[in-house]
């Protein structure tokens, strides 16, 4: 039997995906969690074998959650639930140590044989296009995706450096970088480039 961890912070998809995978044979929820400070005290708990994650989580991200998850518990093996399906965005979470990356637009059977693969030990991508596209490199440095990172939630370069503990010139150099290497003519532009290609 597989033991089951469903983290997503939206009441009624979290209660269709419990049912859901319930219903499949050989698998059985034993934990739910709305946010990763719930789920980090239900993997304690109730020791499940693969945690399904929703990328976008109040707090503390999936993607942040997966890597917390693999640190602490890598017995549990991660597979994020997900509708963004940019390249990038597969790579930083198979970076972050999950197993799987799924589009909440696949068939509940897919989804339950992703579970599966992942629960003896396989990886999987759906839908299979988007693994064609992992490896797509991004030319930023982690430094200068967290930048960017940051000045995509509107904080200015006064807050970015009290934030990350720089000095406002380091911030300006690492935004400075990012646009030109980006090919961006604007740090709007930069940000744009970067979150189409989920390098952000």
């Amino acid at each position: 039997m597989i033991r089951m961890l469903v983290v997503e912070d939206m009441q009624v998809v979290r209660a269709g995906l419990v049912a859901l995978l319930d219903d499949e044979f050989g698998i059985e929820v034993v934990s739910q969690a709305a946010d990763a400070a719930e789920a980090l005290e239900a993997v304690e708990r109730a020791a499940p074998d693969v945690a399904l994650l929703d990328i976008d989580l109040p707090g503390m991200d999936g993607l942040a959650l997966a890597h917390e998850l693999s640190e602490r518990v890598p017995a549990c093996r991660t597979v994020m639930l997900t509708a963004l399906d940019r390249p990038g965005h597969v790579q930083r979470a198979l970076d972050a140590g999950a197993s799987g990356y799924v589009l909440k637009s696949v068939s509940p059977k897919e989804l339950a044989e992703a579970v599966r693969t992942v629960a003896v030990g396989g990886r999987v991508i759906e839908p299979r296009e988007l693994a064609d596209s992992v490896g797509s490199v991004t030319p930023l440095t982690a430094r200068e995706a967290e930048v960017l990172r940051l000045a995509a939630s509107g904080a200015d370069a006064r807050a970015i450096a009290g934030e990350l503990f720089l000095s406002v010139g380091t911030v300006r150099n690492r935004l400075s970088a990012a646009v030109g290497k980006l090919h961006a003519r604007t740090l709007v532009d930069a940000i744009r480039i970067a979150e189409r290609h989920g390098w952000i």
